[in-house]
């Protein structure tokens, strides 16, 4: 018997009859040939988040995106006019990478007036626009305002800079994003500016990584040490059901039940987290700050009295967790090879005013990290497996309908390309 209510269909992955109820197959996460595809079909041509305003405080301000699924390092910089840009990261005289330190390869940020080419000097104001050419002269009949850094589209939803790196484009960011988007408009984002981040390369296709946190189905399981003894074997006992699920257009979303604050019995948690009030689900104690009062409606949607997380599947690779107790999280999964990709997860807070505020943040975060740590492996582990296929499909059940939805997309993206193809 379900714990929490169901649509009237009777499962939320009948609910959406498209998505079918059969055995679905993982070759799209095992096979090189369809990755290639999934470069130019999906990474190519959606709308992709490389980060957030709060990384470009002032006029002057840049960071560099290594995007390797697109084939292509970004400079996204705010400009002398304070207005967002984003560029390929190449120098138009001879094509070397513009901005870097050390090492090419490695992702860089912070302030300038312009910048300028270690090779042979160009110069580009953070506009955009070539401003010097050493040797100028030399040149033949050389027009530098045909010249400047090559721009990408650019949008910005609540805090978040996202690109798109088609050309021809014409999707504005909030219709990619959709009802979701419109509906988590004014949570307070901008006021939960204390960050931690964590970054690791993880030897799986990027979708199994989502797949893994689109449910919650294994948390009780994988992630049984997370709690006390007793609590975690009435959590396993109990399984997972969510509040509810939602599929708009390309995204999905999940509403989970679970981190009250504080919980109902301390002996549920760690003695840590007594002594700190803190734990995975982040802090007890809400931040006192506006915009938490009334929720915006696609948070929680249910409404449900024992909500705490919704989760935010937005198409191709970015996650947005929102907690109950007020802070949220994001993950990004950039791929760089079929069963290969990198995973981000960050933590976002209100800053702390005080010596405990800050302790409490870190035990989250790093509570956090080991979560993260536990899935990975595992993902690696189920990577060499299906790369055997020894089984070909899988079943999946009514709290897994996300997985069903994203594959179901991204090979959509991808027959969609491969027809453009042939109509040439």
């Amino acid at each position: 018997m379900a714990h929490f209510a169901k649509p009237a269909e009777g499962s939320w992955t009948e609910h959406y009859p498209e998505l079918g109820t059969g055995p679905v197959s993982y070759e799209d996460s095992i096979s090189p040939d369809h990755y290639e595809l999934e470069r130019k079909a999906i990474f190519a041509r959606t709308w992709l988040n490389v980060g957030r305003v709060e990384q470009l405080p002032r006029n002057g301000s840049y960071f560099t995106r290594e995007l390797d699924a697109a084939g292509t390092s970004l400079v996204i910089v705010r400009g002398r006019d304070g207005e967002v840009r984003a560029f390929h990261n190449i120098c138009r005289h001879r094509g070397n990478k513009l901005v870097w330190n050390d090492y090419p390869g490695e992702e860089t940020s912070g302030t300038c007036r312009q910048f300028t080419c270690k090779y042979h000097g160009w110069r580009y104001a953070t506009q955009g626009d070539l401003t010097f050419v050493q040797q100028e002269s030399e040149f033949f009949d050389l027009d530098k305002d045909e010249y400047g850094l090559a721009a990408i589209q650019v949008g910005i939803w609540q805090g978040f800079i996202c690109v798109n790196l088609n050309p021809d484009n014409t999707e504005s960011l909030d219709d990619y994003l959709g009802e979701f988007g419109h509906e988590i408009a004014g949570y307070p984002f901008d006021q939960m500016t204390q960050v931690y981040k964590y970054r690791a390369n993880v030897g799986s296709n990027w979708k199994l990584f989502i797949d893994a946190f689109a449910e919650f189905y294994h948390a009780p399981i994988l992630h049984a040490k997370q709690a006390t003894v007793d609590e975690s074997r009435k959590l396993s006992d109990f399984g997972f059901e969510a509040l509810a699920y939602k599929l708009d257009g390309p995204h999905g979303m999940v509403s989970s039940w679970g981190g009250m604050s504080p919980p109902k019995d301390l002996n549920m948690v760690k003695p840590i987290e007594r002594i700190l009030r803190s734990g995975l689900f982040g802090p007890w104690d809400h931040p006192q700050i506006d915009g938490l009062d009334v929720l915006p409606p696609a948070v929680n949607p249910a409404r449900h009295p024992a909500w705490g997380v919704d989760s935010f599947v937005f198409f191709p690779n970015f996650m947005l967790l929102i907690w109950e107790p007020g802070w949220y999280l994001t993950y990004h999964y950039w791929p760089t090879a079929y069963n290969a990709h990198i995973f981000e997860g960050t933590c976002y807070f209100v800053p702390p005013k005080t010596a405990s505020d800050r302790l409490r943040q870190e035990l989250a975060a790093v509570t956090f990290k080991e979560f993260g740590l536990q899935d990975c492996n595992t993902l690696e582990a189920t990577q060499t497996m299906l790369e055997t296929r020894a089984v070909t499909h899988f079943p999946l059940n009514d709290q897994e309908i996300l997985i069903r939805h994203l594959h179901k997309t991204a090979g959509e993206y991808v027959d969609a390309y491969k027809e453009r193809q042939v109509r040439g």
